[in-house]
């Protein structure tokens, strides 16, 4: 009983410690404004956790924007479950993997479509959040301009939250973003036991 007791003691030291230190982080943080969030990495989950994201969003009432750049040739029910919403905007504009097409000017101009959608729901102020699906990966192939991007970006609407998700984040992205996230792979059941894509969890 008296060990038992001393670790009850000891469990409500650090709670209170822990309570203590969250409380003045809490009083802290006193701002409000629109986030430029990056999920990147090579671990499954980076546009799984901004269309989590864009859930809430829709579920306040607010408007979401979304455009999906590389993605377009396999089927995904979230544009359907999104495109249902009066309060969402939802565009796939792709052609697939990079390696589907093997045409950097057809990829490019893909892409390029892409952010003209992208930047008009950026700069309109219609919309609380804007999701810019695998743009990480157009940038990485050097499909677009990221100088133009990245202007684009730090000039939102100061209320406006962009998602910016795909593997190989570029740096300059990373450093003007307020909030990075990289989602490393540990086990993936594809690679270590041949299973495929399945209905529910990869679309």
């Amino acid at each position: 009983m008296m060990q038992n007791f001393r670790g009850e003691s000891q469990h409500q030291r650090q709670s209170q410690k822990h309570k203590i230190a969250f409380e003045e982080k809490l009083a802290r943080a006193t701002k409000e404004k629109g986030l430029l969030i990056v999920n990147t990495g090579t671990g499954k989950g980076k546009s799984s956790a901004a269309f989590g994201m864009g859930v809430r969003v829709i579920g306040h009432g607010l408007r979401l924007g979304v455009v999906q750049f590389i993605k377009g040739a396999l089927y995904s029910a979230e544009s359907d479950l999104f495109k249902s919403f009066a309060n969402c905007e939802f565009y796939t504009i792709g052609d697939g993997y990079t390696w589907n097409t093997q045409n950097r000017n057809a990829d490019m101009q893909t892409a390029q479509r892409g952010w003209e959608k992208a930047k008009t729901m950026i700069e309109s102020g219609d919309f609380q959040m804007v999701i810019l699906d695998e743009l990480n990966v157009v940038l990485k192939h050097e499909y677009l301009d990221l100088g133009e991007i990245l202007k684009v970006l730090t000039n939102r609407p100061p209320e406006l939250h962009v998602v910016v998700t795909g593997r190989h984040a570029p740096a300059a992205l990373t450093e003007i973003a307020d909030l990075v996230s990289e989602i490393n792979c540990i086990k993936h059941p594809y690679k270590e036991q041949g299973i495929k894509a399945q209905k529910g969890v990869e679309f």
